[in-house]
């Protein structure tokens, strides 16, 4: 569908700088999945029920205000802690508010701002099928990403379809990730690694 979100959407793909060829990669990827909306007139890339190859989501990278700490959610079907995030609703005006709104419902925090404009991050991750009343087949999920930074006090809660909450110290990130103590995967470290190199030294682990 070619309308001012799909537009709006196309523009911030396009105009999003790639930290490496691996996300260049997920970056065409998402671009093509869009232009294939023009050219057949019509598939909604961003409904759930668009599967082959699959739809467009929405997810933000949050930081608090010391911007030492990042808040992860535990994914209950993927089992795995992962930044807050999901489909991208018809009511939604934008992806960048779909991701703001992903926040809210899943931690309960409200007030973020951006850390920087535009998208901060681009993935394509494989979603295994699933069975039982809502069933779907195998898809891919191409998610564009925001960077936020919460409000001074903010406290996360455990909100809708997440089993947890759980704010990691950006110093620590990389150990816990490695000896079990986060598990995780790609796409968030990679995410991790961009944020680290933004904020630059963090130190909260004490020797």
């Amino acid at each position: 569908m070619i309308d001012a979100r799909w537009r709006h959407t196309r523009d911030l793909v396009a105009a999003h700088r790639a930290l490496d060829a691996e996300e260049r990669d997920h970056q065409r990827a998402i671009l093509a999945l869009i232009d294939s909306a023009a050219a057949s007139a019509g598939p909604d890339v961003f409904s759930r029920q668009h599967f082959a190859p699959g739809h467009l989501t929405a997810s933000a990278f949050v930081i608090d205000a010391s911007r030492t700490s990042l808040l992860l959610v535990w994914h209950l079907k993927l089992e795995r802690w992962l930044q807050p995030g999901g489909h991208i609703e018809p009511e939604d005006p934008d992806v960048l508010l779909a991701a703001a709104r992903e926040v809210a419902e899943e931690t309960g925090l409200s007030g973020c701002t951006p850390l920087g404009p535009g998208l901060f991050d681009v993935d394509v991750h494989a979603i295994p099928a699933r069975g039982g009343a809502r069933a779907e087949p195998a898809h891919a999920h191409h998610d564009l990403r925001v960077a936020l930074v919460a409000p001074a006090g903010a406290e996360a809660i455990v909100g809708d379809g997440v089993g947890a909450v759980r704010w990691v110290p950006l110093d620590a990130f990389d150990r816990l990730a490695h000896d079990g103590s986060l598990p995780t995967d790609r796409s968030v470290m990679r995410a991790v690694e961009r944020l680290q190199r933004r904020l630059g030294p963090i130190t909260t682990e004490k020797a």
